[in-house]
């Protein structure tokens, strides 16, 4: 499940302080989430709301408890293209949720007649690549990363629900 958030979750993954209501996983919240909430809260701080494209938790659906992020990296530009990116804390990699996770975002981003959708990946995480090109996107390849495009309608392959 993707759970929005909210400036005040963000300043607490900031801090690493949740509060009793919170559903960290016993890894959250990785480095990730923490550059992720950051950037959400300065934007927020600029007057900028990043709402609808902000940052989401990653959750599971057997116990509410979030074990990842994921989201836009900023509104789309005015080219009509957006950037997504995600990160999962490790004890959950290899169960379907990032695959799973980046299906709204894809499928949000058509409904809002967005024309590109990007992300990338670093070389050595291979795992990460195989999740993008999973869910239809084109590869492509710099001196430093590895980066993948979709374009709308997006023929997206979504996978069903993750364990």
């Amino acid at each position: 499940m993707l759970h929005p958030m909210t400036p005040r979750e963000a300043r607490r993954v900031v801090a690493g302080a949740p509060e009793e209501a919170d559903s960290w996983g016993p890894e959250q919240p990785d480095a990730m989430d923490v550059k992720g909430a950051a950037d959400f809260l300065a934007a927020c701080a600029a007057g900028d709301d990043p709402s609808p494209f902000g940052n989401h938790e990653i959750r599971r659906r057997t116990d509410d408890r979030a074990v990842g992020g994921i989201g836009f990296t900023g509104p789309p530009r005015e080219t009509g293209s957006a950037t997504v990116g995600y990160s999962l804390n490790s004890s959950a990699r290899g169960r379907g949720y990032a695959a799973e996770s980046l299906c709204g975002p894809l499928a949000f981003a058509w409904a809002q007649e967005i024309a590109l959708v990007g992300a990338d990946a670093d070389r050595e995480n291979a795992a990460s690549q195989r999740v993008l090109l999973a869910a239809g996107m084109h590869r492509g390849e710099d001196h430093r990363v590895v980066y993948f495009e979709l374009t709308a309608p997006g023929q997206t392959s979504c996978p069903g629900r993750a364990r």
